[in-house]
């Protein structure tokens, strides 16, 4: 599983030298920070780290180690006189260096892989997806998120409906009986008979194709549409099979479990936190983009707090890693959105799991 395939950490040549020249005693303290606030999300100080290390250290000494890893921008003091929490950067550096990860269970396996593929078999391969999303929020206690290609129907009818001299609106009927709508552009000068001829035109080769498979048969057979229709219905026509829709709106997005991130609320703060978060939900295109960017790489990627825009307030992670079809062709993303003490150890190996079951039930024809 290639878990390194992350971003560089922020912070300059400086501060990485800074990191890099960490002796061993001073990664233990750190690395006991770090997991005690991923366990509970509260601060540790120098005399609680003194009775946990595994090694004999003073307060005094620890309170110079812990010096030094706030100096290199690694742990902060929330407040006065508190102990010390991991900030972003250092969550980066123990994600890209000291974590250890766990690994999924064969029973565990067993009943992923089980549930998704009843899924798939019972209803249609959204439903699986729908399932794992269900999956990874109960087994992280995050939100679920899988982000995919939008279902590609196969069409029934089409029609071209005259809005005013401009515009017109192209209706899509698929055979499950979905109806799309989209707004055209008319070309200027277009004759009156023109709709209705690009609609006949289209329905004579479009029952049972999907809108991908026409326009390959279609500009395959351009020479014989030129004799067919006049310039301005040819034009017609390829504008009512062009995609309309920018490559967000091509995806859909699948959360699940966003109640779970309600349930370990400790302060006001958190809530305020949480409030943020699920405003980024909300917003589908941002979500859509993020993940998509875990298509361009092998592996499990981690984006932890304001390394994205997206999560900068809310201070959230997302573990997310793609899935590909049966000709190994990146399709999709699954992945869990949580606060940043996500249990990184346990769920990065499931994310990974899980994206592999998608592709195979996508290998063997959907289920």
């Amino acid at each position: 599983m290639n878990t390194r395939d992350l971003p560089p950490l922020p912070g300059g040549s400086g501060q990485a030298r800074a990191i890099a020249e960490l002796n061993e005693r001073s990664r233990e303290i750190f690395r006991q920070i770090v997991e005690s606030y991923l366990a509970t999300g509260e601060p540790v100080g120098s005399r609680n780290l003194a009775r946990i290390l595994p090694m004999a250290l003073s307060p005094a000494s620890i309170r110079n180690v812990m010096s030094d890893l706030e100096q290199a921008g690694l742990i902060y003091a929330p407040h006065t006189s508190a102990g010390r929490l991991p900030t972003e950067h250092g969550l980066r550096f123990f994600v890209d260096a000291l974590l250890e990860l766990g690994d999924v269970g064969q029973e565990e396996k067993g009943r992923i892989e089980a549930q998704m593929r009843a899924a798939a078999s019972r209803h249609t391969f959204d439903s699986a997806l729908t399932e794992a999303s269900v999956l990874l929020s109960g087994i992280s206690r995050g939100a679920g998120v899988v982000v995919t290609a939008k279902q590609n129907p196969r069409l029934r009818h089409i029609e071209f409906v005259r809005l005013d001299p401009g515009r017109a609106l192209v209706v899509l009927v698929s055979d499950d009986g979905s109806v799309e709508n989209r707004l055209l552009d008319l070309p200027h000068g277009l004759p009156a008979g023109a709709l209705q001829e690009a609609s006949n035109f289209l329905n004579a080769r479009i029952r049972g194709r999907t809108l991908g498979e026409v326009r390959g048969e279609i500009e395959a057979a351009r020479t014989a549409m030129k004799q067919e229709l006049d310039e301005l219905t040819e034009r017609l026509v390829d504008a009512g099979l062009a995609r309309s829709v920018g490559p967000s709106e091509e995806r859909q997005l699948i959360v699940r479990g966003q109640a779970n991130l309600l349930d370990d609320l400790r302060a006001a703060e958190d809530l305020e936190r949480i409030r943020l978060l699920f405003n980024d939900l909300e917003s589908q295109k941002d979500v859509i983009d993020l993940l998509s960017r875990a298509e361009g790489g092998e592996g499990v990627r981690i984006f932890i707090g304001s390394e994205n825009k997206l999560f900068s307030l809310s201070g959230s992670s997302m573990i997310a890693a793609p899935f590909r079809d049966g000709s190994q062709t990146i399709v999709g993303v699954v992945g869990v959105i949580g606060p940043t003490r996500l249990n990184y150890a346990r769920i990065v190996p499931m994310v990974d799991f899980t994206a592999r079951v998608v592709s195979r039930l996508l290998e063997r024809g959907r289920g």
